[in-house]
């Protein structure tokens, strides 16, 4: 009995040293290279791994980053220029550096402005809401403030604001991965350059109805007056399909579109307010208490 239970003991542990290395060999001829540079390159990048660079994560993007032959195609949103930088460096290669980004909304239709006309009773996500109907108000170009912006977002940087019924960014929060622009259903998100002290131009607005109907089912909507587009120096403005658009790249922040606007649809945001011309009252006195000097006579001859 004693010789059986040896005899399987050891035929066991044959099979299991000759599968070992089967198993080893055919390890060794079938493995897969990885370049070590990815594990550097991974290091590196915030490990957000939000899509914004355009890959399932940030392990995809180093393995692109370490295959390219230039990086003139990639960024890496969130990291910013420091980040890309870095990665050049490790790669031996050169680094295409931007101009930081910030996302915007693109609707201002705030409750007032923008009055519901229906009640909508369903799932509370925009993406169905969109595809069900156009809309609980006569703006079929709006916010639908269900929020699948703010789901995605994974930076804290937005939140519904329960008075307007409409999304916020915060600034120091976004990093431009693009989560919203995405998520969006009626494309109300846009990544524009982000300025210093975050100061912003834009025409928040994608209605695309002729003036007077746009007016109507909206009050701060963009008309397609061309005013604005009119007096722009920088031709930073553009008009298509009854809509204005700010460019943010060639806009110089010099504020003259804004008091053309007839809707109020340009925002303008970090700017302080504009200052007023205070007249003293010396001035106003001496221009008060100014004696008439009749022709031919003189102010000594009239005293």
């Amino acid at each position: 009995m004693s010789t059986i239970i040896l005899y399987t003991v050891i035929s066991l542990s044959a099979t299991g040293i000759v599968a070992a290395l089967i198993l080893y060999f055919a390890a060794q001829k079938f493995k897969v290279y990885e370049n070590p540079k990815i594990d550097e390159v991974e290091e590196e990048l915030p490990a957000a791994n939000c899509g914004g660079c355009g890959f399932a994560g940030c392990r995809a993007f180093a393995e692109a980053l370490v295959k390219a032959e230039d990086l003139n195609d990639f960024y890496c949103p969130v990291g910013g220029n420091d980040t890309m930088q870095m990665v050049a460096k490790i790669l031996g290669k050169e680094a295409t550096l931007s101009d930081p980004r910030v996302a915007v909304l693109l609707c201002n239709g705030h409750c007032e402005a923008r009055p519901k006309t229906n009640v909508y009773e369903g799932a509370t996500s925009c993406a169905i809401a969109s595809a069900l109907y156009g809309g609980d108000t006569g703006c079929q170009y709006g916010c639908l403030s269900h929020g699948d912006c703010v789901d995605v977002c994974d930076f804290d940087a937005l939140h519904m604001d329960t008075e307007t019924g409409l999304p916020v960014v915060t600034d120091a929060n976004c990093t431009a991965c693009g989560a919203c622009v995405e998520a969006c259903p009626r494309d109300l998100f846009e990544l524009r350059k982000r300025a210093k002290k975050d100061r912003k131009i834009y025409v928040a607005c994608r209605n695309e109805d002729k003036g007077g109907i746009a007016k109507k089912n909206c009050a701060v909507a963009c008309t397609g007056c061309t005013k604005c587009f009119k007096v722009c120096p920088y031709d930073a403005i553009t008009m298509e399909n009854n809509l204005a658009f700010i460019d943010s790249d060639k806009c110089k922040l010099c504020r003259k579109c804004v008091p053309e606007c007839p809707t109020n649809a340009i925002i303008e945001i970090g700017f302080p307010p504009p200052k007023e011309k205070k007249v003293t009252e010396t001035a106003t006195d001496n221009a008060n208490n100014k004696e008439e000097v009749l022709p031919g006579q003189s102010k000594t001859d009239q005293s």
